[in-house]
């Protein structure tokens, strides 16, 4: 029997580049993960997963963790997690018979959904949806000794088409900054975890912010298209994808949402045409394994539907999820542009009195902006939860309303696991007598302002988040 239908060899190097990325990608999200979640999600954490499962069933929201919950249970699948991406990294799922290659490629995917399923407000991300429905089409792309199922690849280029093209449609049916090419005059500045070339991408000329708009719409509009053309326009498109996204992974701090674009665009990529020609010799597929590629084909052309409602509707939502498994989402980003920069600055006291001359000092934080005078770290693809959220809560109070009252406690009572979550502990685990936080300002320094004080960021006061609070005897925040 003829596999020329089921395979397409020339994207064999393609395949294998995919997916060691894809691995890296895994193994960076299990570390996040693994590092962040006692704080986060833990028994004694800001939204204990404990509580979420009383509330939600294993219908609504399948995950191992509906089966037994503690937080050694909760390392336990983080570092199988790790132990799993590592070991795809270097090559074992090659090694291994289709079928358990197949499953090899699976652990990771029912891992990390099971952690997104029970994440809540710090799961919420487009990239977690992102990763899950790229990891589930990866488990069907066989191990380097076989054919490289075309239908698979056409899956890809699928999602790759929804992720850019909804993000285009998003940005042209939201904001008008996008639509007079005013977008980048603020987003750089802006953005929720601003990079260390940032500053220099801010103070760009009025020209270059508005050839990067249209670089953006061309790239997310027409680009996609491309992609299913005949070689080798696909892998122009798909070469174009990944300059852009190189371009924003150097501007700002998106976690491994870029990563993740480069990453299936790779997977467009002719090897071919790069001068990698496959291996002479690959085994033809398993009638059994071209039954399932075909079976998972059939599903996702039928939750397609869902997408593409959403695509061609008027009121397109971004970052959405149609099904718990998190299978052919809805994508997009930056509908709206933020026009000023605000953040949420905590600050502790460790004086019993309070007056005009109280000494307060501010709790310093990973990524965000804090310090005028630090200059924004490289944080991607690494994750800070707490650092995004601090973000939203500067754009409204909602998004603080279940867990900012749990982290000022926290805060009051020094509790060693929000600390590891700090770049700075003013009182070094020590509990503060007082604590509040204030909103502020916050705009980038001209080159001029930059040169005389050093610093990166002018800020200025604008009103409290939470008023000055003490811990009460019932051990919950009390106003003074």
């Amino acid at each position: 029997m003829s596999w020329d239908w089921f395979t397409a060899d020339e994207y064999w190097s393609s395949r294998l580049v995919f997916q060691r990325m894809l691995a890296a990608v895994y193994l960076v999200a299990f570390v996040c993960a693994l590092n962040q979640f006692r704080a986060l999600l833990g028994e004694q954490g800001l939204t204990p997963i404990p509580d979420f499962l009383r509330r939600v069933s294993f219908r609504r929201s399948p995950s191992l963790f509906h089966l037994h919950y503690s937080d050694g249970f909760f390392a336990a699948v983080a570092w199988t997690g790790i132990a799993v991406s590592a070991a795809l990294l270097v090559g074992v799922g090659d090694i291994l018979p289709v079928w358990a290659c197949l499953l090899l490629w699976a652990l990771p995917w029912v891992l990390y959904l099971s952690i997104v399923n029970v994440g809540q407000i710090w799961y919420s991300f487009g990239w977690e949806s992102l990763l899950l429905e790229t990891g589930f089409l990866a488990i069907f792309l066989g191990p380097a000794h076989t054919g490289v199922p075309v239908l698979v690849l056409w899956l890809l280029l699928w999602l790759l088409f929804r992720l850019e093209f909804g993000a285009g449609l998003i940005k042209m049916r939201g904001d008008r900054a996008w639509r007079d090419l005013t977008a980048l005059h603020y987003h750089h500045e802006t953005q929720p975890m601003p990079g260390p070339l940032s500053w220099y991408f801010h103070h760009l000329p009025p020209w270059a912010h508005k050839a990067e708009v249209v670089a953006n719409h061309i790239t997310q509009l027409v680009i996609p298209f491309v992609l299913f053309l005949p070689q080798p326009a696909a892998s122009v498109a798909a070469g174009i994808v990944i300059i852009t996204q190189s371009w924003l992974i150097l501007s700002g701090n998106f976690s491994w949402l870029n990563f993740l674009t480069i990453t299936l665009a790779v997977s467009a990529l002719d090897g071919t045409l790069l001068g990698i020609p496959p291996p002479k010799e690959l085994a033809a597929p398993p009638v059994w394994y071209a039954a399932v590629v075909l079976a998972v084909t059939v599903l996702v052309a039928v939750l397609s539907y869902w997408p593409v409602r959403n695509l061609l509707g008027r009121s397109q939502v971004m970052n959405y999820s149609f099904n718990q498994f998190h299978l052919v989402n809805t994508y997009g980003a930056f509908g709206s542009i933020t026009r000023d920069r605000y953040e949420v600055i905590l600050e502790g006291t460790d004086e019993d009195g309070l007056g005009p001359s109280t000494v307060w000092q501010e709790y310093e934080f990973k990524g965000k902006p804090g310090d005028p005078y630090r200059r924004p770290p490289q944080i991607a693809p690494y994750h800070l939860r707490l650092d995004w959220l601090l973000w939203f809560l500067s754009l409204s109070s909602r998004y603080g309303g279940k867990w900012l009252p749990v982290l000022v406690t926290k805060i009051l009572a020094g509790d060693a696991r929000i600390r590891r979550l700090l770049r700075r502990d003013p009182f070094e685990g020590a509990a503060p007598t007082h604590v509040r936080a204030r909103l502020f300002h916050y705009r980038f320094t001209t080159p001029a302002e930059r040169a005389e004080s050093g610093a990166w960021w002018v800020r200025e006061p604008v009103g409290d988040v939470v008023r000055t609070c003490r811990l009460g005897a019932d051990g919950t925040p009390v106003p003074v």
